[in-house]
């Protein structure tokens, strides 16, 4: 049997005018800014001029990824079609695709099959031009920092502990570590530098953080940049750069407004990675959606120990946001692969290597029910090649959780194949035990809120600090910015800091050897094993594969 692309298949869809999407949410066309056709930003004045539906949240999330796939973009928003397909008012939000994976590894993001927001082309590529204005918005504050020790440095700035690196939206190793200001003194102080992807940035941080335009601003005044000769902390509004770069963002901060396949409103925006940042798309289209939606289908990037984690004690600790019902997807390839079978080999029914594989997902699952206290279902995403006896097994070992598990077939048939993940979702928003909380008090020492995810969430038997962590920990706690969550920069593909140890592992330590902190964004960053906040491109980068025609119809973008 042969499958149409990704691509194929969106570029098949008639999509509606966006005036129609936006007139699905009793949102007027004054209240909307037309990109085109297909896409629009939605005022932010809205949340305080229009009564709002205060709707129920349903956060996605997922077992480690694999190179079999799990498809949770995916389940997010084909749950969200089949929620209106039962005749329910819903939004899907998520985050906006970085043009790193896409032309790095994933080659696009934008969901798969018939479980996607379009236009896929414009979401991934450029879309609304959010991104750019993040990047040009950080590397202001980087070029302040330079001039202002260039034209003089009233403020004793020392260029050997200038902690705001520049950064750009494309995985780029040669940009991990650079020199610059090289070739006099006219092109400025020479000192060592260096770019994040411009989705690991703080500014994308505060960008997803921020509940209003005021709030932005005053969280990238509080943005530190580096420290003084004699070590006091010195921030953007030292620089007096913060008015100049919320200008830069007071467009980007509007939700954009898109679509699913099926027609179902999606708000598409801010895109921090999971595995490096915290995950979730911004928190204004978070509220924006449950404003205008009674239903609001949500994802956090990865696992339950990194997106889900992020989401729950980061953005809802910061919002006042709560999950209503949580999904957990998995697939059966995906769990075989946990339980040691090569990738080539995932079509063979085996269940010795699915029993294996299963006590990751359960981890996931006791991550969010017992840990966070959340009603959860299991979406199996469905393989033409899983058997009656893998599905069965995946059932049984859930049930004896507590937790119910649902076939998942939207790629294939869209809202119609996650009919019975939404009914079991509504069940649990409506019976499910939902005593939420998080999984550690803010007020903990760093050492301790770090400690507390490595051993609940991640199944950690301790934590060891290199000498520099150990340090950079001392000086946080001395600067009082010791009362703030703890965002783990850790591997997405394993529940250890060893992106080889698959399944669940035991015995096992996680190793912190940086600690940071983003006084904007309002957490500070802990950094383990070999994490990097600027990817590298594979040996085949998906960007080989992405052309366009004479016509400018995009291919190879999935």
């Amino acid at each position: 049997m042969t499958y149409k692309s990704d691509i194929e298949i969106a570029q098949e869809c008639k999509l509606k005018d966006i005036r129609d999407i936006a007139k699905k949410l009793d949102i007027s066309e004054d209240d909307i800014e037309l990109y085109g056709k297909y896409k629009a930003k939605v005022n932010y004045n809205l949340l305080k001029s229009t009564p709002g539906k205060n709707g129920k949240l349903i956060l996605c999330t997922a077992i480690n990824p694999t190179p079999a796939g799990e498809g949770k973009t995916t389940t997010a928003i084909g749950v969200a079609d089949a929620l209106a397909k039962l005749n329910k008012s819903v939004v899907v939000a998520l985050r906006e695709p970085s043009m790193g994976p896409v032309f790095g590894i994933k080659g696009g993001a934008a969901g798969g099959g018939y479980a996607q927001v379009v236009p896929m082309e414009d979401i991934n590529l450029h879309f609304t031009g959010d991104l750019h204005a993040l990047t040009a918005a950080n590397n202001l504050l980087a070029a302040m920092i330079d001039n202002h020790i260039y034209q003089g440095n009233s403020l004793n700035i020392d260029p050997r502990r200038v902690t705001w690196r520049r950064c750009v939206d494309m995985n780029d190793r040669q940009l991990r570590f650079t020199v610059d200001g090289l070739g006099g003194k006219a092109n400025g102080t020479p000192r060592e530098d260096g770019f994040d992807i411009t989705v690991a940035s703080e500014i994308m941080a505060i960008f997803c953080l921020s509940s209003n335009l005021t709030d932005l601003k005053n969280r990238i005044a509080r943005i530190v940049v580096g420290y003084t000769r004699d070590g006091k902390p010195v921030t953007a509004h030292d620089l007096k750069a913060e008015g100049a770069m919320t200008a830069l963002l007071k467009d980007a901060l509007k939700p954009n407004l898109v679509q699913t396949l099926e027609g179902t409103p999606a708000f598409v925006h801010g895109g921090p990675f999971a595995n490096i940042a915290h995950g979730c798309n911004s928190i204004m289209a978070t509220r924006m959606a449950l404003h205008f939606g009674d239903y609001v289908v949500t994802e956090a990037g990865f696992g339950a120990d990194l997106g889900a984690e992020k989401f729950l004690d980061i953005k809802c600790r910061m919002s006042g946001l709560k999950p209503d019902a949580v999904i957990i997807v998995a697939t059966v390839r995906a769990l075989k692969y946990n339980g040691g079978v090569p990738k080539e080999e995932l079509n063979n029914e085996n269940l010795k290597a699915l029993e294996k594989g299963l006590p990751n997902l359960l981890k996931h699952v006791e991550n969010i029910t017992k840990v966070f206290k959340l009603p959860a279902v299991v979406a199996l995403n469905a393989f033409p090649t899983d058997t009656k006896a893998e599905l069965k097994l995946v059932e049984d070992k859930c049930r004896e959780l507590g937790v119910n598990v649902r076939l998942s077939e939207v790629w294939a048939k869209g809202g119609e194949g996650g009919i019975e993940v939404a009914k079991e979702a509504l069940r649990l928003i409506e019976n499910g035990k939902n005593d939420f909380q998080f999984s550690y008090d803010e007020k903990l020492p760093i050492r301790e809120k770090i400690r507390a995810v490595a051993q609940k969430i991640y199944g950690a038997d301790d934590v060891n600090f290199t000498a520099q962590a150990e340090k950079e920990i001392d000086e946080l706690e001395r600067l009082g910015f010791d009362k703030t969550p703890v965002c783990i920069a850790k591997t997405q593909y394993s529940l250890t800091d060893d992106q080889t140890k698959l399944g669940r592992p035991t015995g096992f330590k996680i190793t912190v050897r940086q600690v940071t902190i983003s006084a904007g964004a309002g957490f500070v960053v802990a950094v383990t094993g070999s994490i990097m906040k600027m990817p590298g491109l594979p040996k085949v980068p998906a960007a080989e594969k992405i052309d366009v025609d004479e016509n400018g119809v995009i291919s190879g973008l999935f």
